[in-house]
């Protein structure tokens, strides 16, 4: 009895096999199709972009915000000052080359609603327009105050180059040890 069940199984096993094959034709007849489309273009255009581009930013400049509904509220210095100090830390640690080229603007309060910046070079200035409408945007929605203007102003006087000689440096040290004077009288060193 054990052997006449063995064999219909594996007739059944010896008909799926043919049904494999057939899958198998039908999928190569589905690959002589090309996988591509030839001649269709994508339909964005490099000139159109460019053209849509300009278009975009002279529309921009059209458009004028007006202050007289906005909040005009009192500010002081101390808020001033307090922001930039705030400012000047995040930009430490975000972009340290902006940081050094704007620790040394000074921002000052000179009127009701107006801000004067003090830049001590054209290429500071240019580093510090990178981050004004951050800082001003910033500043304006903090103190309420939406009508505040901008005034800048070359500093000449922050702008100091002074030529470090050996004897300033060791007019320094003896600042900061007196004995250094001493030895200086006794051993006459040649700081030229």
């Amino acid at each position: 009895m054990k052997i006449p069940v063995k064999a219909p199984e594996k007739k059944d096993v010896k008909e799926e096999q043919p049904a494999q094959t057939e899958i198998i034709q039908e999928a190569a007849v589905k690959t002589t199709k090309p996988l591509s489309r030839q001649g269709v273009s994508s339909g964005f255009s490099i000139n159109s972009f460019l053209n849509k581009e300009e278009k975009g930013a002279t529309e921009e400049t059209t458009i004028a915000v007006k202050t007289e509904n906005l909040p005009k509220n009192h500010f002081t210095e101390t808020d001033l000052q307090m922001e930039w100090k705030l400012m000047l830390k995040q930009l430490q640690t975000r972009s340290s080359f902006i940081f050094n080229a704007v620790k040394a603007f000074k921002l000052l309060k000179s009127g009701e609603n107006t801000i004067k910046v003090l830049y001590p070079s054209d290429s500071a200035k240019v580093e510090f327009d990178k981050i004004a409408g951050e800082f001003f945007n910033h500043f304006k929605t903090k103190v309420h105050n939406h009508a505040i203007e901008i005034d800048y102003q070359r500093d000449f006087d922050n702008l100091k180059i002074e030529v470090v000689t050996k004897r300033k440096i060791f007019e320094k040290f003896i600042e900061k040890n007196p004995l250094l004077k001493d030895l200086d009288d006794l051993m006459k060193f040649d700081l030229t």
